[in-house]
């Protein structure tokens, strides 16, 4: 009986020298140490000969025989892990050390212990003896073996008769699935889809012996096969029922993940914007629609103000000063308004006014926070099939398609995200020289420079320009046409803001255009870098400017009002440059490539101005939820056209990127810049503007108060004094809501559970490199086995 691999190894003492540790290279050592393995070897050569003779008789080819026959995979039960080496001596121990898998060290060896033990406990349970250990009567002999004559065979075809019977006894929608679900071949399956539809399934019985269904019993029975049917068929419909699934895969198919990110992106903000909508519809606005204020004087509507949010939609719900300081649904005294059967519930409007921004608010940072972590641990998984080449050719085909056009489609896909990695691949591998790299810098410090100081310039140019129009507002009006001006008035310094946001983006195209990136994942970074300054900057003197009440509006409006229908123009105003931008940029520049110059080249799709324009919208939708409760209504719309010109226009007047680039990380990026800059700088606006700013005194929810948080405070106090057994809320409102430190710990939670996960996720991509390197090192140890096995066999045949 042959000896395990581990103890074959084993050697006597004489092997070691003094003072000098043997090694795998050291031939005579090596020779030593596997010559019990080699003459188990050749007993297994020997044992197979009788094989290839019996095969050679039926007229056979006998199967290839590999050179070396591993010992792990006879089945034979491995040893345990203390007697694993007993009996060898030091030499081989050194020996088996000096083996690319056992050299992988000790703390790394502890990380990936339990992977290991693992593997080995399911090897130990293997209780059949190898066949080279079975006496040679006890060998299945091949002269029995006849495929016609099998009883393998016969049984096999015996279930395939029985799964037949199951199946023709289904309904066809039940066949179907079942069909789908048993692990045969596509070719088996075709043969009996072709053999079910050619017969047909015997009448059911009932489960008495012989008796036929009653018609109570069949009619139940259908029904239940109908409400599974039903429930499968809206099972399979829920992927359908995504918003833009096609459009999404097209895209992605064609152009590749980098331009997929950006509309990924968009449907994201689309469904924080719902949420956002729909709690602030149901707490405020439908309530104050039910009861509104007192009716004032309106406007006539001109339709001017869809673009400046004045006029008529001054006194309406999509601001701030139409909704009332009163309590709904209180009890009044008598009256001719008043209703005996008036609702004994009443709702305080300026408290859920306040409570529902702030639980929004809250809500959302969560979400973000949620999709952040999530995304992170996504995009910076390691060991998927995403990266691997291999994988990606044999393994990515989705054998359940079967229509035309998805065929196609996941032709281009595979297509794209092969680019995509194999000019990933290229990109790492370009070194440069000393002289190149200190050029490069030189130029990337000045293309810096330049853009900090146009940022500087537009800044200044726009804080002088509307301390201009302030100033203007402020004159006297003549009366005839005074109203056209004012509004057209209004208009100016969202124009010019737009016009800078839109055309500074082209600016910085050139810098990175003269700054030569090799790497296209570099210069989109660097791109959203340098757009985020602009317009955060841009967007912080906006605020400084509303919250010291130097505001451009009319004279009957509160200064909350303003504010909102400034943050509305805006947001019309960048949604009227983005379209022009698509029509000139894009549309305009490819007839001009196409007719004028002749060129088949496209213009590409610009993702890092795209995606700070949507950052852009979302940061002005945040900073106006307290201003305009209807506001997120405003973004939905915007987004919706956004998603369909942005998709049409990609489609007809764009090429894919001329650089494939897989972009793995970039739904993070965005995430985490729409998660910091964006939302946190809305938060402390919108929080210092309760905390600190007095509100106005003629309109709001909050009229006659000295901050907007004062509110919470007075309905506290005058709950206590109505009901006077309810301290324990008092005592929540006080140390939950009003003391900042829950704030902060809030916040800490939040920002650990970041940092959780982010270490959960580099703790994984860590083993599943010390796995991947014990893996390799594995492969390693069978080819220096076979080898010195081969060099053994060549010395035996030239002595023989």
């Amino acid at each position: 009986m042959s000896q395990p691999p581990a103890i074959a190894l084993c050697v006597s003492e004489d092997t070691e020298s003094d003072g000098q540790e043997p090694s795998p290279c050291n031939e005579g050592a090596m020779h030593t140490s596997f010559h019990q393995l080699i003459q188990e070897q050749s007993s297994l050569v020997e044992a197979a000969a009788g094989a290839e003779l019996e095969m050679q008789a039926r007229g056979r080819e006998p199967p290839s025989r590999p050179a070396s026959p591993e010992p792990w995979a006879t089945g034979q039960p491995q040893p345990a892990r203390g007697e694993e080496h007993a009996g060898c001596s030091s030499a081989t121990l050194r020996i088996l050390a000096n083996m690319p898998s056992r050299t992988i060290g000790r703390s790394r060896g502890a990380v990936i212990s339990q992977y290991c033990n693992r593997t080995a406990r399911l090897r130990r349970r293997s209780s059949r003896p190898p066949l080279h250990q079975l006496c040679r009567a006890a060998r299945p002999s091949l002269r029995q073996h006849d495929p016609d004559t099998d009883p393998a065979g016969a049984a096999l075809e015996e279930k395939r008769m029985l799964l037949v019977k199951e199946l023709l006894s289904l309904s066809p929608g039940q066949r179907s699935h079942v069909l789908l679900s048993v692990p045969l071949s596509l070719a088996e399956k075709r043969a009996l889809r072709r053999e079910l539809s050619g017969q047909q399934g015997p009448p059911r019985q009932s489960a008495r012996r012989g008796a036929p269904f009653s018609p109570c019993g069949r009619s139940k029975y259908c029904l239940i096969l109908g409400c599974r049917g039903l429930w499968y068929g809206l099972l399979s419909l829920l992927p359908a029922a995504q918003p833009w699934q096609h459009s999404l895969k097209q895209i992605g198919s064609r152009f590749g993940s980098s331009v997929l990110s950006y509309f990924l992106f968009l449907k994201m903000l689309l469904m924080f914007n719902v949420f956002l909508f729909l709690l602030l519809l149901v707490f405020v606005v439908a309530l104050q629609a039910a009861y509104p204020p007192a009716p004032a004087s309106r406007r006539p509507f001109t339709g001017l103000e869809l673009l400046t949010g004045a006029g008529y939609f001054t006194r309406s719900l999509l601001y701030y000063g139409y909704y009332s300081n009163v309590t709904l649904n209180e009890p009044c005294a008598a009256g001719p308004k008043c209703s005996a059967a008036a609702p004994p519930l009443p709702y305080n409007m300026p408290l859920a006014y306040i409570f529902t921004v702030g639980v929004s608010f809250f809500l959302t940072c969560i979400l973000l926070v949620y999709s952040m972590s999530r995304s992170f641990g996504e995009s910076y998984r390691v060991g998927g099939p995403a990266g691997d080449l291999a994988i990606k050719v044999f393994c990515a085909w989705d054998f359940k398609v079967v229509q035309r056009r998805w065929v196609k489609l996941q032709c281009e896909n595979i297509r794209t995200q092969l680019k995509e990695l194999l000019a990933e691949r290229q990109s790492r591998s370009c070194p440069r020289s000393l002289c190149q790299q200190l050029r490069h810098v030189t130029v990337r410090l000045l293309a810096w420079g330049l853009s900090l100081s146009t940022v500087l310039g537009c800044v200044l140019a726009i804080h002088y320009f509307s301390e201009h129009m302030h100033a203007v507002q402020q004159e006297p009006q003549p009366r005839e046409g005074s109203e056209w001006q004012q509004e057209a008035i209004l208009l100016v310094l969202p124009l010019v803001v737009s016009l800078i946001n839109t055309a500074m983006p082209h600016l910085y195209n050139l810098l990175a255009m003269w700054e030569k990136w090799d790497s296209p994942v570099l210069e989109v970074y660097v791109a959203i870098c340098r757009n985020l300054i602009l317009k955060m900057v841009v967007l912080g003197l906006l605020c400084y400017q509303w919250l010291s009440r130097k505001v451009v509006c009319s004279s009957e409006a509160c200064w909350e009002t303003c504010v909102g229908q400034d943050l509305y123009r805006f947001m019309v105003m960048d949604f009227i440059f983005t379209l022009l931008d698509t029509i000139f940029g894009e549309l305009i520049w490819r007839l001009i490539l196409e007719k004028r110059l002749k060129r088949t080249q496209r213009p590409e799709f610009d993702i890092a101005r795209n995606v700070l324009e949507l950052i852009y919208g979302q940061t002005l939708t945040w900073l106006g939820v307290l201003f305009s409760p209807l506001l997120p209504a405003v973004q939905i719309v915007k987004l919706l056209l956004l998603f369909y010109i942005k998709k049409t226009s990609l489609m007809q007047n764009c090429q894919s990127p001329s650089k494939p680039w897989q972009a793995s990380h970039m739904s993070t990026v965005f995430i985490t810049l729409l998660c910091f800059p964006s939302f946190l700088g809305a938060a402390i606006f919108l929080s210092y503007t309760i905390w600190s700013v007095k509100p106005s005194e003629t309109c709001g929810p909050f009229q006659g108060l000295e901050t907007i948080y004062e509110s919470g405070k007075t309905w506290v106090r005058l709950l206590e004094k109505s009901n006077p057994n309810i301290t324990w809320f008092t005592w929540i409102y006080q140390y939950l809501v009003e003391n900042t430190f829950f704030f902060f710990v809030v916040s800490g939670v939040l920002l650990t559970m970041i940092y959780f996960n982010i270490q959960v996720v580099k703790g994984q991509r860590r083993i599943i490199r010390l796995l991947k390197e014990q893996i390799a090192n594995e492969g390693e140890d069978k080819i220096f086995l076979i080898q010195k096995l081969h060099s053994v066999y060549e010395q035996r045949e030239r002595r023989s």
